[in-house]
């Protein structure tokens, strides 16, 4: 990152992170906030407010250009000091990551019709994939995939059912993904449709993101041609031009979220008194927030590297994938011990840090689980290890 360029970012985290603790943080007790994320009301009120700041959707640029991942790992952040940032800022997922891969992919009309309005912060979205692991369907193995698109005339036909789809309830636009004779496929599509049916929004153990996850019905649901994203049986090239980024991006605001928790904890055990002196000059208190330090840090060092690399312009599986398990991991690790060293109050709602504590614990499934990635990373070892003895 150049210097210019480093001073400019830093300007932008800054108001982003001015923005987060004075505005938003104090939204965090309302009422509006419930199981499934923020109410369409609050999400437009905080982004009402980030438009008149001149915070919203900081990491796309006021002509289109969108900041490095080095760049974007900065203002991210920032953006996740609450839970509400992500949502206020319009840095959240699925949204985030479906700007990057309409911004990369789509078309002059599909960036005109779609991606404006998400990038102004007029429309939230969701990204159809994952699919009822009772059926058999897509998850963490995209292979797996049963939804079907069949070509008709200028047309498709979709059919199939998804699950977990982040924040279909109140979105307007949505990425479908389906399968061709060809391949995979993805297809832009104006929401709400009729052919597109909510089952049911899933109770889960996070709450941050609006509409929260739903299973979901497509049936016979006809797509213009047009609508396509790129070119029949790409889908699951197109879905790797996202996944890095995407996953990379869910370790920035998480990182955000932990660092704050770790602010209120510490201040909490900085001046709780027991036992005739502060929790903090208790060696088992004083212990985890060094410990929550180290994590820390290595966190943000690790998102940074990753970042660095995909600034390169390779796709960046790997290393991803590694700092998705690391990131993760630590980031856990963090929230727990901020949950233990506040006792009583850390399981309560009276802080941000129970819910800090729950959105993590998702997160280590959330874009792959650890185990997952972890088998990915084994068979490139095994891969890589064959290729140096063959050449060897």
């Amino acid at each position: 990152m150049s210097g210019a360029g480093a001073a400019k970012t830093a300007e932008i985290a800054a108001r982003v992170e001015a923005f987060v603790r004075d505005v938003v943080v104090p939204y965090e007790g309302d009422p509006r906030c419930g199981d499934h994320g923020p109410s369409e009301a609050l999400v437009a009120e905080l982004r009402d407010k980030a438009r008149a700041a001149g915070v919203l959707t900081p990491h796309i640029l006021p002509d289109g250009s969108h900041l490095t991942q080095r760049e974007t790992a900065t203002v991210l952040k920032a953006s996740g000091l609450s839970p509400l940032g992500p949502v206020a800022v319009n840095t959240m997922a699925p949204d985030e990551g479906n700007m990057y891969l309409l911004g990369k992919v789509g078309s002059p009309e599909i960036k005109e019709r779609f991606l404006k309005q998400m990038v102004e912060g007029r429309a939230r979205s969701a990204f159809f994939m994952t699919e009822p692991s009772s059926e058999g369907g897509a998850g963490s193995d995209p292979s797996m995939m049963k939804t079907t698109a069949v070509q008709d005339g200028n047309h498709w036909v979709i059919n199939g059912r998804k699950a977990f789809i982040t924040g279909a309830d109140g979105a307007k636009v949505g990425i479908v993904m389906a399968k061709s004779a060809d391949g995979a496929c993805m297809f832009l599509v104006d929401l709400p449709d009729p052919a597109i049916r909510i089952e049911r929004v899933l109770e889960t153990i996070d709450s941050s993101m609006p509409g929260g996850h739903s299973v979901v019905t497509i049936d016979n649901l006809r797509v213009p041609a047009d609508q396509m994203l790129g070119e029949s049986g790409e889908g699951f090239n197109y879905a790797q031009v996202r996944l890095s980024p995407a996953r990379l991006s869910h370790c920035m605001r998480w990182f955000g979220a932990a660092k704050r928790a770790n602010e209120i904890a510490t201040e909490y055990a900085v001046h709780r008194q027991a036992f005739g002196k502060p929790l903090i000059d208790h060696e088992g208190v004083g212990f985890m927030l060094a410990d929550n330090l180290i994590d820390l840090k290595q966190a943000e060092l690790m998102i940074d590297w990753c970042a660095d690399v995909l600034d390169t312009g390779v796709l960046g599986t790997a290393e991803s994938s590694m700092a998705k398990v690391a990131v993760s991991e630590a980031l856990f690790r963090v929230a727990d011990r901020c949950v233990q060293v506040m006792g009583g109050t850390g399981v309560s709602r009276d802080t941000i840090v129970e819910q800090v504590f729950r959105e993590v614990r998702a997160f280590r499934i959330y874009d792959g689980p650890t185990e997952v990635h972890k088998w990915s990373l084994a068979k490139k070892i095994k891969r890589d290890t064959l290729k140096a003895r063959q050449r060897g």
